[in-house]
C-alpha cells in the first residue's frame, strides 16, 4: 500500500451540505506538501463501488451533499477533494480570493495525493469518475495518465474556455505578460474577488435555471465564508488556456464515458467538448436543452435525466 498521507480529521459541515450524515472529512499532504481536505461518504451495507468527485473551480465538498445523496441512494460511496487554492485546502496566492494555480501539473499532484488516500482508506472498487468543468479537465489529464477508474461521467467539460476570437487573441498575450512582470497573481479581466453566487442574483446567474438550487448554492456561500473564491488569476487563465490546448490533441481514454452539456452554458466552449467526445470510441454526449452549467443541479427533470444515465453507465462497467 502506498505510504500513509491522511494526518487528521477535518471539519465538514454536514448540516449546511444536506448530505449522507456518514461524512468523514480528513486532511492530506501532497508530494510538494500541500495540505488538502478529502471527503468520504460511506454506505450502509455493501456499497456498488466508490464514485471519485472532481469539482469545479470556486467549489467545495460541502456543494456535493445533495449530489451524494443521490449516489448513495443507487448504492455507492463517495470521495472527493477540494482542489489546492479553493475550498479547505491551502491557498496558494496572497489574495486567498483568487482563484490561481501555479502550473496544472499541481492538479494531478493532488489527483495523486487523493489516490494513495484513497488505498489508505480502503475504498471499496469498482471505482468511477465524476469531473464537473475544472474537474473535467484535470479528470481527462489524469485517465491519459493512468487513473484506475471503471467509466466516467463528466458535466460541463472545460475542456476549452467559451472566449469570442477577439477575446481569445487578447488573453494570451495579455496573461503571459501579466506572469512576466509579477503579476500573474491578478485577477483575469473582468473578474472580481468576490463570489459568484453572493453577488449575482438568480436571474443573471449563468448556473441553473433551478431557483432553489441556486438558493442552496447561496446558503453554502453565505455560511462558509472563508471557503469561497472569486474570479480566476492572469496565470490561471494562461495555464488553462495552454492546458486544454494540449488536452485537445490527446487520443480519448479507453474507457466509457458519458459527458453532459447544458445547451445554455456560457462558461465552457460547447464545440470543444462535441470535438472530444467525436473521438471517444466508448463515449456518448447528451446537449440538454434549456440548462445551463451545472445540470446536476438544474431542474428536477434535468438533473434526473443526469443521474438516471450517468449511474446506468457506472452500474453496466461495474
Amino acid at each position: 500500500m502506498n505510504h500513509s498521507v491522511l494526518i487528521d480529521e477535518a471539519p465538514f459541515s454536514q448540516q449546511i451540505a444536506e448530505g449522507p450524515e456518514s461524512v468523514k472529512a480528513y486532511w492530506i499532504k501532497s508530494d510538494d506538501d500541500m495540505r488538502l481536505r478529502v471527503a468520504h461518504w460511506q454506505t450502509d451495507g455493501n456499497p456498488k463501488g466508490t464514485v471519485f468527485l472532481f469539482q469545479g473551480r470556486t467549489e467545495n465538498l460541502e456543494k456535493y451533499g445533495l449530489a451524494v445523496g443521490e449516489l448513495h441512494n443507487a448504492g455507492y460511496a463517495a470521495f472527493g477533494v477540494d482542489w489546492r487554492g479553493q475550498g479547505l485546502s491551502d491557498r496558494i496566492a496572497e489574495d486567498p480570493m483568487v482563484g490561481h494555480v501555479d502550473r496544472y501539473l499541481d492538479y494531478q499532484n493532488d489527483v495523486a495525493a487523493m489516490l494513495k488516500a484513497a488505498g489508505n482508506l480502503d475504498l471499496p472498487k469498482p471505482w468511477y469518475l465524476f469531473g464537473h468543468s475544472l474537474g473535467a479537465c484535470i479528470g481527462l489529464r489524469a485517465l491519459s495518465d493512468g487513473l484506475p477508474m471503471s467509466a466516467c461521467a463528466f458535466s460541463a467539460p472545460l475542456w476549452d474556455i467559451n472566449l469570442s476570437a477577439f477575446q481569445r487573441i487578447a488573453a494570451w498575450p495579455l496573461t503571459w505578460v501579466a506572469q512576466l512582470i509579477g503579476r500573474g497573481h491578478t485577477y483575469a479581466p473582468g473578474t472580481r474577488p468576490e463570489s459568484y453566487v453572493l453577488n449575482t442574483p438568480f436571474e443573471e446567474n449563468r448556473l441553473t435555471r433551478d431557483p432553489g438550487m441556486y438558493r442552496y448554492y447561496q446558503k453554502i456561500s453565505e455560511s462558509l465564508v472563508e471557503q469561497q473564491i472569486g474570479g480566476p488569476s492572469m496565470a490561471w487563465l494562461f495555464k488553462t488556456l495552454g492546458e486544454t490546448r494540449s488536452l485537445s490533441k490527446l487520443p480519448s481514454p479507453e474507457i466509457p464515458c458519458v459527458t453532459f452539456c447544458g445547451a445554455e452554458d456560457s462558461i465552457v466552449a460547447i464545440s470543444a467538448v462535441e470535438d472530444r467526445m467525436a473521438r471517444w470510441p466508448r463515449g456518448k454526449f447528451e446537449l440538454i436543452p434549456n440548462a445551463r452549467h451545472d445540470v446536476l443541479y438544474e431542474i428536477p427533470d434535468v438533473r434526473d435525466g443526469v443521474f438516471a444515465e450517468m449511474l446506468e453507465l457506472f452500474a453496466r462497467t461495474g
